[in-house]
């Protein structure tokens, strides 16, 4: 089993972790939803600007364009063919007509939880100090990944048993995106370069939009220690693991 695919799996538990919490209606997991929020999306913006986009352009200009693809593909299946989505809590069952409603954003986020896994695959192949820093850009959302769609999932009307079932697939999603970028070519191509976009979308787009729909101060700085922890952690593990 190749390292990656090791590294997607812890993933895939994490994204478990997020369903569980909301449906065992935890405060202190909540928390702790809000916390990862802020700071993953400050280490995902640096990690998609500092560590991913720069090695994408090493395959020419062209990647400038699988890197648009990748930010619009997500807001596509996220904000076009999903009535209302947001990362975090679902708590406006206003919005809950029908339990399509869980199912269609469900489907929204499998593509993104897909491209995880190339991004981890394509990080890996890059090096090791990459992949590992994608993958900790990465773990920092799955966490609220799981809660959004189990919150979803449940204020749509469906059951928690169906709820932790969609936190399910979308690890095995995640599991699929490193296994196909090993063995399709044009995803160990441009693997990199979509997964930057959508590492960009979902850090810049769905995270700090949820950061700023409360005015606090701790989570406010949370970005920026998100973005300051990963440039350390660019410092430290590149320097070990680069050769």
């Amino acid at each position: 089993m190749s390292t990656a695919l090791w590294y997607a799996l812890a993933a895939a538990a994490a994204n478990l972790m997020g369903g569980l919490v909301i449906t065992a209606h935890s405060a202190a997991g909540r928390a702790t939803q809000r916390f990862l929020i802020a700071f993953g999306a400050g280490f995902m913006i640096a990690t998609a600007l500092v560590g991913m986009i720069p090695h994408a352009m090493e395959a020419g200009e062209s990647a400038v364009v699988a890197v648009l693809l990748g930010y619009l593909l997500v807001h596509f299946t996220q904000h076009v063919l999903v009535a209302h989505f947001h990362f975090g809590e679902e708590t406006h069952s206003e919005h809950m007509v029908s339990r399509w409603v869980g199912i269609s954003a469900l489907l929204g986020l499998l593509l993104h939880t897909f491209f995880d896994g190339v991004a981890i695959a394509s990080g890996f192949h890059v090096g090791s100090w990459l992949g590992m820093l994608v993958f900790i850009a990465i773990l920092l959302h799955k966490v609220p990944e799981g809660v959004t769609v189990a919150s979803i999932m449940l204020a749509s009307g469906n059951s928690a048993r169906r709820a932790i079932g969609a936190v399910a697939m979308l690890g095995v999603s995640t599991v699929a995106g490193v296994v196909l970028t090993e063995h399709v070519r044009i995803l160990a191509s441009t693997g990199l370069a979509l997964s930057a976009g959508v590492t960009l979308y979902v850090g810049a787009s769905n995270l700090v939009p949820e950061v700023q729909k409360k005015r606090s101060w701790s989570s406010a700085l949370a970005v920026f220690l998100g973005a300051g922890t990963f440039y350390l952690t660019y410092l430290l593990v590149r320097g070990y693991l680069e050769p």
